[in-house]
């Protein structure tokens, strides 16, 4: 089996009309499953997860960059998440027989054709071209505010497209990478600097897990503040252990967790370890699961 799944994150998250409209654009691809979409109004940001063969997949993303070419003007974009650009990251997943190098194929061609509708594009992780491009974190340092004149700056040509400025759409992130886990922590206070110094102690880059990125954002409508994360490989970094140190480091601050958030598909394998965890069932295996069996 050769199935390729992409999750384009699409700087929109309020207008639901210009979000259905995406969706159909991808619903329209022969051959390709839209398995989930979901939005955030603080984060004004809409994330979309497809799977089929690489070449509907391919067809499906171009008709969707089209289509956020066409509806989201980053010029008057503004949301708690930080992005680069309207189609903001586009990473394409290989699934079940695909290999990464297929993979990498498929993002290729996908970059040079938003590169020859005159769109910047960065590659990172997989797709990565030189080594300080490997983080996204990295890419998108200064965000679409700070694009103007990063994009100008010796190092910083995009891999594809022109090396200047385009204020609609900015730059486009193309990826390859394994499934991750888009987990959000919802916290009861409107503190910033909370969620900010949560995410710092269990984030990869300043001391944290080693397969966790975090951030701490606001959720205005709710009067909250969120620890929003993506776990790059649960399978070394299981949820239930990022979600009970930021349990410990709450309690610390004396705040409580509102709830929390899975943007998107997950792997089976990390609901399985979060069963085993809490409710402490450690013989627990995929065979017992009635849908893998069948």
């Amino acid at each position: 089996m050769k199935k390729l799944m992409c999750v384009p994150n699409v700087s929109e998250g309020r207008d639901a009309d210009r979000i259905e409209k995406l969706a159909d654009a991808i619903r329209r691809t022969p051959g390709v499953n839209l398995m989930d979409y979901s939005s955030d109004e603080d984060h004004n940001r809409s994330v979309f997860s497809y799977i089929g063969d690489p070449q509907p997949v391919l067809a499906a993303t171009e008709a969707l960059a089209e289509t956020v070419f066409e509806v989201v003007d980053m010029t008057t974009q503004k949301g708690s998440h930080p992005r680069q650009g309207a189609l903001d990251v586009a990473p394409f997943i290989p699934v079940g027989d695909t290999t990464t190098e297929e993979a990498l194929e498929v993002a290729r061609e996908f970059g040079r054709f938003v590169g020859e509708k005159g769109v910047p594009v960065y590659y990172y992780e997989a797709a990565a071209t030189r080594p300080e491009r490997t983080s996204l974190v990295d890419v998108r340092v200064g965000q679409y505010e700070g694009l103007a004149e990063k994009i100008g700056t010796p190092g910083w040509e995009p891999d594809e497209g022109p090396a200047e400025f385009v204020p609609r759409a900015g730059s486009v992130q193309v990826s390859v990478r394994p499934p991750l886990v888009a987990f959000n922590v919802n916290l009861r206070t409107d503190d910033l600097s909370i969620a900010k110094g949560i995410a710092d102690a269990v984030r990869n880059k300043t001391g944290g897990y080693r397969y966790v990125r975090a951030i701490g954002l606001e959720i205005g409508d709710l009067g909250m503040v969120q620890v929003s994360m993506n776990l790059t490989d649960s399978s070394q970094t299981p949820i239930h252990s990022v979600m009970e140190a930021v349990r410990t480091e709450a309690a610390r601050y004396g705040v409580a967790i509102a709830g929390t958030e899975l943007v998107g598909p997950v792997p089976l394998q990390a609901l399985l370890d979060l069963a085993r965890f809490y409710v402490q069932v450690h013989d627990l295996t995929m065979d017992q699961v009635i849908e893998t069996s069948a």
